[in-house]
């Protein structure tokens, strides 16, 4: 019997109980459907945080203060006060490779603008952020060295503060506003640059010379962090371990003892992220591989069903001559059907739902091609795994038992 007679044949089959196929199938759609859209969230949650640490700048280095001990008790990271400017400079000036470096204060405050008020983010910081966080300035213009050695109180603000203090497209260059009581000059307005890869608002940020925020918010001459631009992505990792021999020496630091200094690459940072996106993809993907195991077995059941249910035809057709081997192929390319048209149709439902998600949920999804062909291999393996015994058992029967059943 050729092939094509016995898919014929098996189609036949298979719509004489088109509810039951249907149910069949539904196990298989299910479970190909939720695995891809399990797929496509970590696959979404990778590239969103790869897009985000790719927005910050490709080179970047974040140098940060460290951790001391007080009394026995360990303060955490930051807490240090070890960090100075003139590290900065020594980073600038003594490590190859560098191209930009910006000293850092940050500083929560209540920004207030005429009878408008919001509490937002006040970063000090130097000339260079721009440069090194490729952060256009949509509005006016960054502020001046100048303004970082005069700890001059002019601030550029993110489009977010810009809305909330003065309305949607408003131009507030010019305009002044008061962060903790102190008069600022808006010189700038940054374009917006969204959501960071762990929900935080970019543009909900005003920066200002750090030199201002030491002496007028923190009363500090130290540093919280250093951000530094590596000139090439190939020396982001030589440049991070020059910083730490630079900061150690400065800081004279002994061999043995701890860094009062924290050195690490945008690299790390989002390596960490991805690994725990891959994680939990993982599982979410063998939870939703549970329903699609329950669909393999629901394919196997029904065939079980439909050899017991067809003896009689069985019988009939091994005794005008089929031979065992054509009714073996006639059972196993009906559960290969049945699992090829739902693993297609699941594909088509995970898609969808990966979509849905992306629009109405704004989650953000990506439906890879392995995930598709790896999700139609298992549907195609899975006809023939589950359908081979019920076609074997099929084709083993005996013709004069199988005619006498009932």
């Amino acid at each position: 019997m050729s092939i094509l007679m016995t898919f014929r044949i098996a189609i036949r089959a298979l719509n004489r109980n088109k509810m039951r196929t249907m149910l069949t199938m539904l196990g298989m759609i299910i479970g190909v459907g939720a695995v891809i859209t399990m797929v496509a969230l970590g696959n979404g949650a990778s590239q969103s945080i790869e897009q985000q640490i790719a927005s910050a700048g490709t080179n970047v280095i974040m140098v940060s203060a460290g951790n001391f001990t007080s009394g026995g008790v360990r303060q955490g990271q930051g807490m240090s006060n070890t960090l100075m400017p003139e590290d900065a400079n020594a980073i600038r000036n003594e490590v190859a490779g560098v191209q930009y470096v910006a000293a850092g204060v940050d500083q929560g405050a209540q920004v207030v603008a005429g009878n408008q008020n919001w509490f937002s983010r006040v970063q000090g910081t130097d000339v260079d952020l721009p440069l090194i966080r490729s952060w256009l300035v949509g509005q006016g213009g960054f502020f001046t060295p100048a303004d970082v050695t005069s700890a001059a109180k002019v601030c550029v603000v993110g489009t977010t503060v810009r809305d909330m203090l003065f309305g949607e497209d408003a131009d507030p260059i010019g305009q002044v506003i008061r962060i903790r009581n102190q008069p600022f000059k808006i010189v700038g307005v940054m374009t917006p640059k969204g959501q960071s890869a762990m929900g935080q608002d970019q543009d909900d940020v005003i920066f200002a010379p750090y030199t201002t925020v030491q002496k007028k918010f923190r009363g500090i001459t130290y540093i919280q962090n250093i951000t530094v631009s590596a000139a090439s992505a190939d020396d982001v990792k030589k440049v991070a371990e020059a910083i730490s021999i630079v900061l150690r020496t400065r800081h004279k630091i002994m061999q043995g003892d701890s860094d009062d200094f924290m050195v690490r690459t945008l690299e790390d940072i989002a390596a960490v992220r991805t690994e725990a996106t891959r994680t939990m993809t993982a599982l979410l993907a063998s939870i939703a591989g549970v329903s699609l195991l329950v669909g393999w077995i629901g394919i196997m059941n029904i065939m079980l069903v439909s050899v017991t249910e067809r003896t009689r035809e069985i019988g009939l057709r091994l005794a005008i001559g089929a031979r065992g081997q054509d009714v073996l192929w006639q059972f196993l390319v009906e559960a290969v059907v049945l699992s090829l048209i739902g693993g297609m149709v699941g594909i088509g439902l995970g898609y969808g739902l990966s979509r849905g998600l992306t629009q109405f949920l704004q989650w953000p999804t990506f439906v890879s091609l392995d995930a598709v062909a790896v999700a139609f291999g298992f549907a195609a393996a899975t006809g023939i795994f589950f359908g081979f015994y019920p076609a074997r058992k099929a084709s083993a029967l005996d013709p004069i038992e199988a005619l006498r059943y009932e």
